[in-house]
């Protein structure tokens, strides 16, 4: 056999090899806990659309999150961690695989409608995980849809999770948005599980039963493998009665929650013309939140729901120190994306305002020691980080498909800050329009269509320390705004027509096209 033959049979090996995944006791997972005798632990919790300020340790103590806020406080606590994309399935897709949503392509809305392909999925931090010889759990909101080839639309009407995903989790209790609807579980023959989601059970409601498929994952871990465990709450998203505690809703009914100083009571002449007469965000305030007692109630409810997410915190971290294991964990708590709640005349997500696109990020190790791990820290931080950050914390080699960086010297403080990114990058590839017409047969027509009669409002810029770009792209002629963000956090004053500001503009301007050019490669 000549050598490119040789090359050809390798190649083809490893993709497949990739593809499938190995075994936990795979020779690639054998080598990796011989290596390293005491990989740690790591647990993901995501909560579904949880505003970044939504709780104590961010600010707003009204929203009582004991649990959450302790756990920040002996961990790290990122104070600048944004979001590369703000909508749950592509933002979903960019943590578990580390790439932007424009080179994954994987988004509710033509063009970027994509499935994520089984082979992309091999590279996503619980296949390499798993591959390395961990338990892998998933319990949740999945969010996407994993298919044998990419393929469109990405909302596919069955989503085959044990056919696409059953090489990846071995223990899995996952739906496409709510657990009395579609829900997935494995070990079939679990009988705990099996009682937790019995159908008729007078239980607790969406999040306590996240919270006890959560314990029972713990009750039956070996003793003698680690653990990558991704928890997606399905809260604080949707505010109806059955998606809610109901006791824990006492405690907010009468509650005062903080009004910020960028809510508008209702419609908002400031926003961009495109985005007042297109977004999805604009009619939805009209609806849920434009009038103080509308603002009032949504929060309450939202607070509730977060609430019920923290006390699931508390019950973990007390089961963790229960079985000796948190000292060898690493817990990161974050969001999918924020939510406007009124401010800026929104109710949605997506937009690149803060309070859409900025990510609450607790980072809790315990094997460090309480002096190193206490407390905040101001590097940017993207949710491309996520995937890369995971991989490299179980002693694994980042795969170069993975497009953010490895945040794990800023946690230890080895980190060269010189030399770390002064930019993230962010992106709205959503409309509205196009959404109401995914499943129609001729998507890239009607996206074509919407751009050239001036009602795209898909954007794209950069976050730093100080500035906050943002360009809506396929507008004509295009539409950007520019806010100094130490001086007006609210984002209340544009300053893209002040010649004061030419230089700065020039070149937020490049770097958003360096870093969009840079994320498509």
């Amino acid at each position: 056999m000549n050598s490119t033959k040789i090359i050809a049979v390798i190649s083809l090996f490893m993709l497949v090899s990739i593809a499938a995944g190995c075994k936990s006791n795979s020779v690639l997972g054998k080598a990796h806990l011989e290596k390293n005798t005491t990989p740690p632990n790591i647990i993901f919790l995501m909560t579904d659309d949880q505003r970044w300020d939504n709780m104590g340790c961010y600010g707003k103590p009204e929203f009582n999150t004991p649990n959450i806020d302790k756990l920040a406080a002996q961990g790290v606590t990122f104070d600048k961690a944004f979001y590369a994309v703000a909508i749950c399935m592509p933002s979903r897709v960019t943590m578990m695989i580390g790439r932007y949503n424009s080179n994954h392509r994987v988004g509710f809305v033509a063009p970027d409608d994509y499935t994520l392909s089984q082979a992309d999925f091999a590279k996503s931090y619980p296949a390499l995980l798993k591959n390395a010889g961990y338990r892998t759990g998933f319990i949740g909101k999945v969010g996407f849809t994993v298919t044998e080839e990419a393929m469109r639309p990405s909302t596919p009407k069955e989503h085959f999770y044990k056919d696409h995903m059953g090489g990846v989790f071995d223990f899995f209790v996952g739906s496409e948005t709510r657990d009395d609807k579609g829900l997935v579980i494995w070990p079939e023959n679990d009988l705990g599980l099996q009682e937790i989601y019995r159908g008729g059970r007078e239980n607790s409601g969406r999040t306590l039963r996240t919270g006890e498929a959560m314990m029972r994952f713990i009750d039956t871990q070996p003793s003698d493998q680690p653990f990558c465990l991704s928890v997606s709450f399905y809260a604080v998203k949707h505010d109806r009665d059955k998606d809610m505690y109901m006791p824990h809703f006492e405690r907010f009914r009468n509650t005062d929650m903080s009004v910020p100083n960028n809510w508008v009571e209702g419609n908002n002449p400031e926003l961009p013309e495109v985005v007042k007469e297109n977004a999805r965000g604009v009619y939805l305030h009209r609806q849920r939140s434009s009038t103080p007692e509308m603002h009032q109630k949504l929060v309450r409810r939202f607070a509730t729901q977060g609430y019920s997410v923290d006390e699931q915190v508390g019950f973990l971290v007390k089961k963790l120190k229960e079985k000796g294991l948190l000292e060898n964990t690493i817990i990161i708590y974050t969001s999918d994306n924020g939510r406007f709640q009124g401010s800026h005349g929104l109710f949605d997500k997506c937009l690149l305002y803060e309070e859409s696109i900025k990510a609450p990020l607790i980072i809790y190790d315990g094997r460090v020691s309480a002096s190193k791990r206490q407390r905040r820290e101001d590097a940017l931080i993207s949710s491309v980080d996520m995937a890369p950050t995971i991989v490299s914390m179980a002693g694994l080699e980042i795969p170069v498909s993975m497009q953010g960086n490895d945040i794990s010297g800023v946690l230890n403080k080895t980190q060269d800050m010189s030399v770390w990114r002064d930019a993230v990058f962010m992106e709205d590839l959503f409309l509205a329009e196009m959404f109401s017409n995914r499943y129609t047969g001729n998507v890239d027509e009607i996206n074509q269509n919407l751009i050239a009669s001036n009602k795209s409002y898909r954007s794209r810029g950069v976050r730093t320390d100080h500035w906050k770009y943002i360009v809506y792209y396929e507008h004509h002629p295009k539409i950007e705004e520019l806010y100094d963000m130490d001086n007006d956090p609210s984002e209340q004053n544009n300053l893209v027509n002040d010649p004061g500001h030419l230089e700065i503009l020039k070149k937020l301007r490049k770097k958003t096209e360096e870093l969009y050019k840079k994320a498509i490669e």
